[in-house]
């Protein structure tokens, strides 16, 4: 037997405490878990008696054959149970994985969902460190290891484990403690040598599997960053990094096939010295008489219906170990907590006005780079208060503390007057509205793509909020109109053209606070004045927060609170910041000499 793939396997010895997390999935379909479980004894009892008939019919058709005046019904009877004693076995066991089928897949959905919804739950660092491709092949091994452990475990190892105390009985029995004393201890050999094999193997196992995950990571990475690796001619620079990851994993697969076959052979030599011996003893008897030619044909019969499950029990073994493993993992992903998390006592955000306030507020990332410093500033209800300043000064940090993505490590961020540590997470973001810098989309249409940021909306609605941003002129030019799909993460579009389905999608979610993170800051002159206008439309009587690197697009913003190396250096409106002469003013006047060379290069 050849079994070439193997689940990922950590750490040495069996990790039973992972039946322990799935009893529950058990639990509730116990009904039909009782029911699989009878027609297994069902199945095994059939199963069981399967040698004897065999036996019986041997002996009848020898007894004909001596005498041929003895009536030819009894084996044709014989024969006839036989065949429907095996139908029935085979029943019992297509109905045992119906019933047990609906369970698996049960426990699959919902451990599924579960662990979605809590990779969702999980914080921001977690997600700026996974590997996509990685993370996407634990969970598949996982729920595969699931679907694998719950089926065999159950409808393998303990019947084959019974199966064999009953086989060890029937031929003690009748045939004496030799045939007994063998068939017992060659399949303790055969348990005691796969055990010791898969343990020695498991270092090679945890290798192909590491090389597997780092070659899709790699593969993946490689295509969701298509356009830069074509940027720069860099196609053979990435096949040469995957090659080299192949290399990894082919190296890997190579071990683990030598051990394998390490593994089988020992077990087949196992199998042949029992089969072996056990059919030279039952020869002798019937060369001496004491034993029929049915007795060695059930003999010969009972260890092939043992052996054949109990080699298939060192794959399930070693299956096992592995998918163990991998759910562990799985739960090992849901275990973990996150960062930020809300607690009973967290509030549903209720908006009176929608007035902002960062108090104090200080961040940073790692102890020794500090990002924020005694950050305050307050956006009022109905205003547009705009941040600006220098690259790195801490611009885009506002609004993931605003998220709260991160939480501050001192101050405190407030929305009508709450800490906003204090109510629950769904309903903070629920209230505000963002157009990010870098909008990225579904691989859908535009219409879904908008719709996303109300997903019940209808279609009137929608078309609704993409006039809104000024997207429907360009969605009329297309072939398919908003059915058009945007390729992986909007690749199909313009900067601009995203940013004003982001636009659409900030309008149909309706909020009382919306937030533009440098949302022209890619954009050429033309496609900046159409997101302004459409920008200027939308946030008319909201409050709205505005992360801006050309000061050109906030110069009618209420306040403008300047930035330098994450300390608040100026506010004030444009006029006023531009008679300090200040740190503002500075900024505008290289910006405005930027501009003035950019027109008379035109």
């Amino acid at each position: 037997m050849r079994h070439g793939h193997m689940a990922v396997e950590e750490g040495v010895g069996m990790k039973w405490h992972v039946m322990i997390m799935l009893w529950p999935y058990f639990l509730e379909f116990r009904s039909r878990v009782f029911l699989a479980m009878g027609c297994l004894l069902l199945a095994k009892v059939a199963s069981i008696s399967i040698p004897f008939l065999l036996k019986d019919i041997v002996d009848t058709l020898d007894a004909v054959n001596q005498n041929p005046k003895a009536l030819i019904v009894v084996p044709i009877g014989l024969v006839l149970a036989y065949g429907a004693v095996r139908f029935i076995n085979v029943l019992l066991n297509e109905f045992r994985d119906t019933l047990f089928g609906r369970v698996t897949e049960r426990t699959i959905r919902r451990i599924s969902l579960k662990t979605f919804q809590h990779l969702h739950r999980l914080d921001l660092d977690f997600h700026l460190d996974r590997k996509t491709g990685g993370l996407s092949r634990d969970l598949e091994r996982g729920t595969t290891g699931i679907n694998f452990l719950m089926r065999f475990m159950v409808f393998n190892i303990v019947p084959t484990l019974v199966e064999v105390l009953l086989v060890v009985g029937l031929l003690f029995y009748n045939y004496g403690i030799v045939f007994a004393l063998i068939t017992l201890v060659s399949v303790i050999c055969y348990v005691a040598y796969s055990i010791t094999a898969t343990e020695w193997r498991t270092r090679f196992l945890r290798e192909v599997n590491e090389a597997d995950s780092a070659t899709h990571s790699r593969a993946v990475d490689s295509l969701l960053n298509y356009e830069t690796v074509k940027y720069f001619t860099n196609e053979d620079y990435e096949a040469e990094r995957y090659d080299s990851e192949l290399a990894v994993w082919e190296k890997a697969k190579r071990k683990n096939r030598l051990t394998l076959f390490a593994l089988n052979s020992g077990q087949a030599m196992i199998i042949a010295i029992a089969m072996t011996s056990m059919l030279a003893l039952a020869a002798q008897g019937v060369a001496n008489n004491e034993m029929t030619i049915g007795d060695f044909v059930l003999i010969n019969a009972f260890m092939m219906q043992l052996f054949i499950p109990l080699n298939f029990l060192g794959f399930v073994y070693r299956e096992i170990k592995g998918s163990l493993a991998n759910i562990e993992k799985m739960f090992d992903l849901l275990a973990r907590k996150p960062k930020i998390s809300d607690t009973d006592a967290s509030i549903t955000l209720q908006l009176q006005q929608g007035r902002i306030e960062f108090d104090n507020v200080s961040f940073h990332y790692q102890e020794q780079r500090p990002i924020l410093t005694n950050v305050s500033f307050t956006v009022e209800p109905g205003t547009k208060v705009a941040v600006v300043g220098e690259s790195g000064s801490g611009k885009s940090t506002l609004v993931k503390l605003l998220f709260r993505f991160y939480d501050t490590i001192e101050g405190k961020v407030t929305i009508d007057g709450i800490d906003i540590r204090s109510v629950t997470q769904h309903s903070l973001r629920q209230a505000i509205g963002i157009v990010p810098q870098d909008t990225v989309l579904f691989n859908n249409s535009i219409l879904e793509n908008v719709r996303y940021g109300r997903p019940t909306a209808n279609d009137e609605q929608v078309m609704n909020a993409i006039r809104m941003a000024h997207l429907d002129q360009f969605i009329q030019d297309l072939p398919k109109g908003v059915d058009t799909v945007v390729g992986e993460r909007g690749l199909k579009l313009s900067g601009g053209e995203k940013q004003r389905v982001a636009i659409a999608r900030a309008i149909l979610k309706a909020p009382p606070i919306l937030v533009f993170d440098e949302a022209t800051s890619s954009l050429d002159s033309k496609s900046e004045q159409a997101i302004l206008r459409a920008m200027q439309e939308v946030t008319e009587g909201y409050t709205s927060l505005v992360i801006a690197h050309r000061l050109s697009t906030i110069v009618d913003a209420d306040n403008i609170v300047v930035l330098h190396r994450g300390q608040v250096v100026e506010q004030g409106n444009h006029a006023t910041l531009l008679e300090k002469d200040g740190v503002y003013a500075k900024l505008w006047s290289i910006q405005q000499q930027e501009a003035t060379i950019l027109e008379a290069e035109r």
